[in-house]
């Protein structure tokens, strides 16, 4: 991993290249984000830099929190995250990252939580063709199959790909181009879409 900043997911728009095309992005609004934490090797066993997001209302922080942001020396925050580098020397506590860490035509990657979609069949969580249209086919067009042998093992193994609960899991997509960084409003514009619903936290990273 490398460091980034957090964000949150405004929402989908379309902007022009120079060249007069109209290219897809999605808006996010990503820091500033004090650091918080500093991970080193010779305290904590690895390296990571935590990082912070939303300002906390004071009467909304807990007593455990409160004692934590305050031995900081840091304002409470409603997020906490941390960033894996490879060296946390170059960072401080109090340090504010922002999005001017990035720039235009950088690729980055960013991980989100996918948008829930509840209860789906095989066709839709896991792209199986489905059964026969036609030629006396019945009431199965949209079933699964067979799912298991018939006499060894004679049961169904863990991680079977069923129906089931769909989305709701940590993504990450990866290579994706950044459009451009408005660093006067704290936005960043990335080519293409990204994983979860507007307003969904996302972690955006330097790609390695």
């Amino acid at each position: 991993m490398s460091i980034g900043v957090l964000g949150k997911k405004v929402g989908m728009t379309q902007v022009f290249a120079p060249d007069g095309r109209a290219v897809p992005v999605t808006v996010v609004e990503a820091g500033p984000c004090p650091v918080v934490a500093v991970r080193t090797p010779e305290k904590n066993s690895y390296s990571a830099v935590q990082l912070g997001f939303i300002d906390e209302k004071p009467h909304h922080v807990n007593k455990p929190r409160k004692g934590y942001f305050s031995r900081q020396g840091v304002e409470p925050k409603k997020v906490l995250r941390e960033f894996r580098v490879g060296d946390a020397s170059g960072y401080s506590v109090g340090q504010v990252l922002t999005v001017e860490l990035f720039a235009g035509g950088e690729k980055v990657d960013v991980r989100g939580v996918s948008k829930g979609k509840g209860y789906a069949g095989g066709m839709k969580r896991h792209h199986f063709s489905g059964g026969p249209a036609s030629h006396g086919a019945s009431k199965v067009h949209r079933h699964p199959g067979s799912s298991a042998a018939n006499s060894y093992p004679g049961h169904i193994f863990k991680g079977k790909k069923m129906a089931g609960r769909m989305g709701g899991e940590q993504v990450t997509t990866k290579g994706l181009t950044v459009f451009s960084v408005d660093a006067e409003n704290n936005l960043i514009l990335i080519q293409g879409s990204i994983p979860g619903a507007n307003d969904g936290l996302v972690l955006i990273y330097k790609t390695s």
